[in-house]
């Protein structure tokens, strides 16, 4: 007899489902990574955002538009949303005070306009999500006008696929034309605006169909006009300090404007005035298509030529040394051979 048959055969069996599972301690349910596929989204612009808090358009372009406050969902909260983008909501959209919809989603982007803290830096801030077009404001005087800044603006602009547009102020102060004259070449459309003649239906003509973000240096006068261009914008308008002449900071934030003209509509992006605009994100091969006329030139150029000062044989040096390009072709090619000069040394 073996030991099995001295069991008491009233011993009760056990099986897998006897097996006792702790559970889980944080939660009712195991986690998932499947999301909801929120099919009752709607579709919004980001017209600005504040301290995590987002104003959305829904509804754009229907009888039903109208603002939606929102947060953004968990698994958002790396991606960075801003002006221009558009995104799926869902939750309370019906705009009401005290209501507060999610996003849940961000759309393809057409375009990106980024800068960095300076070149070295490639860590990029996006500027604005979706524009197609970049309106850069400059003034005559009072500030100073700065070419090199405004080079780098097309630079960022081109990168981005963003068409740009120049608009100098206060060209009742000073004559622009020297200024001006910097740009010979560039394929770039430039307004003029002086005290009581600000051109605001050519200006607001141009911004009919677009997405339009309003670039420039602070004090330059760029919360002044785009009062003019959008009426109930009511942006805060600063002045130049006298002992620095530099502008004081008036718009904090980046918002999207509707524009109503004659001709139609459009949107004004208008953004902080700054100081400086790092390229550190840039790919280098697009600075030399900024200047469109010195781009023409480099096609003579050796292979593999740099266009820097110790560069052999660069046909933009030569086109320069022979007065081809005007009197300021000497000032343009040396913005071109610093911002170039910045880039190569890049890792």
């Amino acid at each position: 007899m073996s030991w099995l048959d001295d069991l008491d055969d009233d011993e009760p069996e056990f099986d897998e489902t006897d097996v006792r599972v702790r559970p889980n301690p944080k939660a009712n349910r195991p986690r998932t990574k499947r999301r909801p596929a929120h099919a009752d989204a709607r579709i919004a612009r980001v017209l600005g955002v504040d301290r995590g808090r987002y104003t959305v358009l829904v509804g754009e372009g229907s009888d039903d538009e109208h603002q939606v406050l929102a947060t953004r969902a968990r698994e958002l909260r790396k991606s960075p949303i801003v002006t221009g983008d558009r995104v799926r909501v869902v939750g309370d959209t019906s705009g009401e005070s005290g209501t507060l919809g999610r996003i849940v989603g961000i759309e393809e982007r057409t375009s990106l306009l980024r800068r960095s803290a300076d070149d070295t830096d490639q860590v990029e801030r996006i500027v604005v999500a979706n524009a197609d077009q970049m309106l850069v404001v400059v003034a005559a005087a009072d500030p100073e006008p700065r070419a090199r800044l405004v080079d780098r603006y097309l630079i960022a602009a081109l990168d981005a696929g963003i068409r740009p547009l120049l608009v100098v102020t206060k060209t009742d102060l000073a004559d622009p034309t020297d200024f001006l004259s910097h740009f010979e070449g560039v394929d770039l459309d430039v307004f003029t605006s002086a005290r009581g003649e600000m051109p605001v239906e050519r200006i607001g003509a141009a911004l009919v169909g677009h997405s339009t973000v309003f670039v420039g240096h602070s004090g330059v006068g760029k919360s002044t006009l785009v009062n003019a261009l959008v009426p109930d914008a009511h942006r805060a308008t600063g002045h130049v300090n006298e002992v620095t002449g530099r502008g004081r900071h008036t718009s904090s934030s980046t918002v999207s404007l509707r524009y109503r003209g004659a001709a139609g509509t459009g949107w004004v992006i208008d953004t902080p005035g700054v100081r400086s605009f790092g390229l550190g994100h840039v790919d280098p091969a697009n600075i030399l298509r900024a200047f469109t006329d010195l781009d023409a030139i480099a096609q003579d150029c050796p292979r593999g030529c740099t266009h820097l000062p110790d560069a052999p044989d660069c046909a933009i040096a030569e086109a320069v040394a022979e007065g081809r390009l005007g009197p300021n072709g000497a000032a343009r090619l040396d913005s071109l051979q610093r911002l170039l000069a910045t880039f190569s040394d890049r890792p």
